[in-house]
C-alpha cells in the first residue's frame, strides 16, 4: 500500500520555466502506487523541482532545518497550486533530503562557531578575562548542540556517513520521504547502505520514498518504479532499458571503447 496514489501537474502553461521542462510538462496522472518511486532523466530534466514542488505541497521538514523561502524554491511555489496529489492519508508526515541542505547545515554550525568566537575575542581588553571564558564555555556549548542535532556530533563521520547517520536518524517512523540526488554525498558503498536503510524501514513502517538520481545502484531497489524522463515524455521504465544503466554497464564492460578518442 502507498501513502500517495497518483500524482498529476494541470497547466494551461507552457512557458516559461518551470512549466517548459519535461518533468513538468510530462507529470499526468502519475502511478505511483510502489512504495519507492525514482524520478530519472539527465540533467535539466526537471526531476528536482518536481520533487522540490511535491516537498513544497506537503510542508515537509528539511534536513538543516530551513523552510521554503529559499529562492531555489520558487518554482515549486509556482507550481504548488496546480499539483494534484491523490493521498490515502489525511495527514502527511515525513522528510525531506536534498545533498545541497546537508551541506549548508555544516556550514552554517561552523560559520556559526567563527562568529561567536570572533565576537568574544573582541571583548578581549574590555572585558574581565573570567567572563570571556564563560561566555566562550556557553558559546561552545551551542555550537556542540548544534552539531549534536542528529543524535552524535557530525565531526566524528565522514561526509557520507554523516549524510546516512542524518536519514538514519530522521526515517524511523512511517511517513513520506522525499531524497534528492542522495548519491552525491555516497560512495557505492554507502549507496547499498542506503538500500538496506530503506528496505528494512519498510519491512516494518508504513511509508513511501520519491528518490530523483541519476545512479544505477540506487534505481535497482525491488520493487522501485522507475520513471525515466526525457525530451519527449515521462515513462515508466525497467532498470535496465533506462540510458542511465545502459551507458554506465556499456562503459564499465569496455571503456576502452568510450574513452580511444582521448588517445587520438
Amino acid at each position: 500500500m502507498s501513502l500517495i496514489k497518483t500524482l498529476n501537474i494541470e497547466t494551461t502553461h507552457e512557458n516559461p520555466y518551470p512549466y517548459n521542462v519535461p518533468a513538468i510538462k510530462f507529470a499526468k496522472n502519475l502511478d505511483l502506487s510502489s512504495k519507492i518511486n525514482f524520478f530519472v532523466g539527465d540533467n535539466g530534466t526537471g526531476k528536482s523541482t518536481l520533487l522540490e514542488t511535491l516537498a513544497f505541497r506537503l510542508q515537509l521538514p528539511h534536513m538543516d532545518g530551513s523552510d521554503y523561502s529559499k529562492k531555489s524554491f520558487e518554482a515549486a511555489i509556482k507550481l504548488s497550486s496546480e499539483l494534484q496529489v491523490e493521498f490515502k492519508i489525511l495527514r502527511t508526515k515525513g522528510f525531506f533530503f536534498r545533498a545541497e541542505d546537508f551541506g549548508d547545515y555544516l556550514n552554517s554550525v561552523n560559520r556559526e562557531d567563527a562568529r561567536l568566537h570572533n565576537n568574544l575575542k573582541s571583548l578581549e581588553g574590555n572585558v574581565p578575562d573570567h567572563i570571556i571564558e564563560e561566555m566562550k564555555e556557553n558559546a561552545n556549548s551551542q555550537i556542540y548542540h548544534m552539531r549534536k542535532n542528529y543524535g552524535q556530533e557530525l565531526d566524528a563521520f565522514s561526509h557520507g556517513e554523516a549524510y546516512l547517520k542524518i536519514i538514519h536518524e530522521k526515517i524511523r517512523k512511517p511517513g513520506i520521504y522525499l531524497l534528492d540526488e542522495p548519491e552525491a554525498a555516497l560512495s557505492p558503498a554507502k549507496q547499498l547502505a542506503l538500500i538496506y536503510q530503506i528496505s528494512e524501514h519498510l519491512k516494518e513502517h508504513l511509508s513511501q520514498f520519491f528518490i530523483a538520481t541519476h545512479s544505477p545502484i540506487l534505481m535497482a531497489i525491488p520493487e522501485g518504479n522507475i520513471f525515466e524522463i526525457t525530451d519527449t515524455g515521462m515513462e515508466k521504465t525497467a532498470l535496465e532499458d533506462t540510458e542511465h544503466y545502459r551507458i554506465t554497464k556499456g562503459f564499465l564492460n569496455n571503456p576502452e571503447m568510450y574513452l580511444r578518442h582521448l588517445a587520438e
